[in-house]
């Protein structure tokens, strides 16, 4: 008689995938906002089109890979058509303005407006050269990624969890820029909903009297929005405030303001050609006194935080991320400033450097550690299909 042998038990391995994201894994927003900026003053070190290129396809990447289907998420394409505006409009300055890039390549002659004398320097019209083109078209590029780096921030990170992980100080402005950003993503929704419901009742969709007709529900909707928000700010006490003695206020406010200065002085310092010596130590100084004023002037906030967010390991990692590109990128500026500025006159052809690129890919680290965003209840049936 044969015995059929016992099944063992599987082994649970533990798993190298990012995780599903939810209420207790979610990456906080600060953390999004740390990597996009990182990648912002990576971007703001280099006018090389090459870099800027990768550093857009980087923030664009993970965009696609950790984007959810929040109103603020759907943002970045808007970010991107900014960005290719900006780049136009800096050409269009260059070819009507001038340029103070002298150039050879001479590729029209415009008629040009005279002017008094009180306006020397300033020209309208006049020659067009390829240098003074490839200048602009490197530094409108240069803005445009700066903007798309922000509008991948915008696109991931919650403004309500940045709004709740704000130090108690700045909770009122905190408010309106969390009001100002979530304003104009709603407002989309709501013109994109509205379109779409004329379209199944068979009214035309463009043209002027539908802009018309659409305003007046978008605009309501935002006022019932804001009306709402007020309800529930005054029932959960917004705006009360303990006092707190006199010479905490006044130490406060100069702790703030001294090291807001100090790091709008470093920041300015490390985005410079040669300031990056001292403007390290200045942005270290100015960030630990604004968050001893910080922490000073949370003292008046009364309110409590409910399930407050929490750095993990993969919130460090995607924040690193972003701080390990502009640290490298700084560094290549020091190392070899001529491979991340190419040069215009002569005008010479951009070579993508090694090191600040491969620098560059380390921003794509979110996009493999951060939580995956929960799939929408329409992309449900077609993962049960495609699932073995």
């Amino acid at each position: 008689m044969s015995r059929t042998p016992p099944r063992s038990t599987p082994v649970s391995r533990p798993s190298l995938r990012a995780p599903v994201a939810g209420r207790s894994n979610a990456l906080p927003a600060g953390a999004w906002w740390l990597w996009a900026l990182g990648l912002a003053a990576a971007a703001s070190r280099t006018t090389n089109p090459l870099l800027l290129g990768l550093l857009v396809g980087v923030a664009g990447y993970v965009v696609a890979a950790r984007r959810t289907d929040a109103p603020w998420a759907r943002s970045y394409g808007a970010f991107i058509k900014l960005g290719l505006a900006v780049i136009v409009i800096r050409l269009l300055f260059s070819v009507v303005l001038g340029s103070p890039v002298p150039g050879e390549r001479l590729l029209v002659t415009l008629p040009e407006v005279p002017l008094p004398g009180w306006a020397a320097g300033v020209r309208i019209g006049g020659r067009v050269t390829a240098e003074q083109l490839v200048f602009a078209l490197y530094d409108g590029a240069k803005l445009a990624t700066l903007l798309i780096c922000v509008g991948a921030a915008n696109a991931l990170a919650s403004p309500a969890r940045l709004l709740k992980s704000l130090p108690g100080a700045l909770y009122e402005a905190g408010v309106a820029v969390v009001v100002a950003m979530t304003f104009a993503p709603n407002m989309v929704a709501d013109v994109g909903r509205l379109r779409t419901a004329r379209r199944l009742r068979g009214r035309p969709a463009g043209g002027v009297r539908a802009v018309l007709q659409i305003g007046l529900p978008v605009l309501e909707g935002a006022l019932e929005r804001s009306v709402a928000v007020a309800a529930s700010m005054d029932a959960r006490g917004y705006g009360r405030t303990a006092e707190v003695p006199r010479a905490v206020r006044h130490t406060t406010t100069a702790l703030t303001l001294g090291g807001l200065l100090g790091v709008c002085a470093g920041s300015y310092a490390l985005l410079a050609a040669e300031g990056a010596g001292y403007g390290l130590p200045l942005l270290g100084a100015g960030l630990a006194a604004a968050l001893a004023g910080l922490r000073l002037g949370g003292r008046r906030s009364v309110r409590t935080r409910y399930r407050p967010d929490r750095w993990g390991v993969r919130a460090w990692l995607v924040a690193g991320s972003g701080a390990a590109v502009a640290a490298l990128m700084i560094r290549a500026g020091a190392v070899d400033p001529a491979a991340l500025h190419p040069g215009v006159v002569p005008l010479v052809a951009p070579v993508l450097p090694l090191r600040p690129a491969a620098g560059a890919l380390l921003g794509l680290l979110p996009a493999f550690v951060a939580p995956v965003p929960t799939p929408s209840p329409a992309e449900l049936p077609a993962q049960r299909k495609t699932a073995p």
